[in-house]
């Protein structure tokens, strides 16, 4: 009897080792969000400032009318043009824009220009861009030479 029921054991045990298993729900879980890594520059996503020179030179303009901007000086403002409050340079005459390089001699009353000019090399020159409005001419108008 005891044999009969080694053998009715060790029979159960080959069956349940050789028939395949029984299909069983397992929840496997993934992830929600897929790993990207951390990011740490999350700035500088702002849009442009559009900076820069908005008529060249020959371009004909109109009193107001916005020449330049910039952030910083880069260029100046020279004859028949203004200086507004963020730095931009408009016209105060209608005529044609014209762009001029021209030495800078800094005053000597300022120490910081003074003190730039005295750590540049020998012969080193500085230069400043300014941007003129030469006036046109209304037609119809004439020059009085002489009275008469």
């Amino acid at each position: 009897m005891a044999l009969g029921v080694l053998a009715l054991r060790t029979r159960t045990a080959v069956t349940a080792l050789l028939s395949p298993p029984q299909a069983t729900a397992l929840a496997v879980r993934y992830a929600s969000k897929k790993t990207g890594g951390s990011s740490k520059n999350l700035g500088g996503k702002s849009p442009g400032k559009r900076f820069g020179i908005k008529r060249m030179e020959g371009h004909y303009v109109h009193a107001g009318n916005i020449l330049a901007t910039q952030r910083h000086f880069r260029w100046h403002p020279g004859a028949h043009v203004g200086l507004g409050k963020k730095k931009y340079l408009y016209a105060l005459e209608e005529g044609i824009v014209r762009y001029t390089k021209e030495v800078y001699v800094p005053s000597p009353s300022n120490s910081e220009a003074v003190d730039l000019v005295t750590r540049l090399p020998e012969g080193a020159v500085l230069y400043k861009t300014f941007v003129h409005v030469v006036p046109a001419k209304p037609e119809g108008t004439f020059k009085l030479v002489a009275m008469l």
